[in-house]
């Protein structure tokens, strides 16, 4: 049983972990890097990150700065970080990128915080869904004679406890999130 939730464990990990990621998408009025990840640059006829073709700083709280590494680089950068549609202002200074993140009004930072908590809500039917399948797993080793009805329930409760402790793990990540959204 012990490599079953050794499994469970995992799945429910990268289950959170894939949440996480997510919602770097999401910004808040502060500049951060991250949300340049998804970006990808057309870069001599290959899609990259922005990070391997240029360095990326925060240099103001609501500033990030991008130098190309090739400035013949910098048009195709900015084309790509307008394209992604994150609402961003730039400005191109001919050898770097000033990227501006807007301030954020209430009605915006509430829609967010609604996004956030349906992102957390679908991660959430994921993990139960984790859940069943390992519940599934279980019965039917307890249906093959392989383990007692005993050890079942002790492995059903023992489920339940990683399904819990990774729901409000979700729920403190929503938390926070919202607390930077929120916050002005």
């Amino acid at each position: 049983m012990e490599n079953l939730y050794a499994e469970l464990e995992s799945k429910m990990r990268k289950c959170v972990e894939a949440f996480q990621k997510e919602l770097i998408s999401i910004r808040t009025g502060r500049a951060n890097t991250s949300v340049l990840d998804a970006v990808k640059v057309i870069y001599y006829g290959n899609p990259m990150p922005i990070n391997q073709v240029a360095s990326v700083s925060v240099i103001e709280a609501k500033t990030l700065d991008i130098k190309p590494w090739d400035k013949g680089a910098i048009l195709d950068i900015e084309k790509a970080i307008m394209a992604a549609n994150l609402g961003l202002s730039i400005v191109n200074t001919g050898d770097s990128l000033k990227v501006k993140f807007p301030d954020l009004n209430e009605e915006t930072r509430k829609d967010m915080v609604k996004k956030v908590k349906k992102m957390s809500e679908e991660s959430k039917v994921e993990l139960r869904n984790i859940r069943r399948d390992f519940n599934d797993k279980a019965k039917e080793r307890e249906k093959k004679k392989e383990i007692s009805e005993d050890v079942l329930k002790a492995a059903e409760a023992k489920i339940q406890k990683s399904t819990d402790k990774h729901i409000e793990e979700i729920d403190k990540i929503v938390k926070d999130k919202e607390k930077d959204l929120l916050t002005i």
